[in-house]
């Protein structure tokens, strides 16, 4: 497992690039992980999305699928991609600092 340090806090990552406990994540993790991925900037509807799937992965052990995470966190899909564009949940699974979900190649 990679260890990074990222704003003077030491995260542990697995091979593909999540985090392996959840609970070391904040939004400064956040923004880095974020300009990894291409997205220079999170606005407000990027954390909602982030919000909305660590509160999943908190409650179910997983992250949510893109259906329901364009049902119940008030983001509609086609937003959905722009926000978080090549795997919508892949992607904001890995920014929200929680593991890969169930069903995502």
């Amino acid at each position: 497992m990679p260890i990074r340090t990222i704003n003077n806090k030491t995260v542990d990552f697995d091979d593909e690039g999540f985090m392996t406990n959840y609970k070391d994540w904040d939004l400064a993790i956040a923004k880095v992980i974020a300009t990894e991925e291409g997205i220079p900037e999170l606005n407000d509807r990027h954390v909602v999305v982030l919000e909305f799937m660590r509160k999943e992965f908190e409650i179910k052990g997983d992250g949510p699928s893109i259906r329901k995470l364009t049902k119940e966190s008030g983001v509609p899909t086609k937003e959905l991609y722009e926000l978080f564009p090549s795997g919508p949940a892949k992607k904001a699974a890995k920014i929200a600092g929680i593991k890969k979900p169930h069903g995502c190649i």
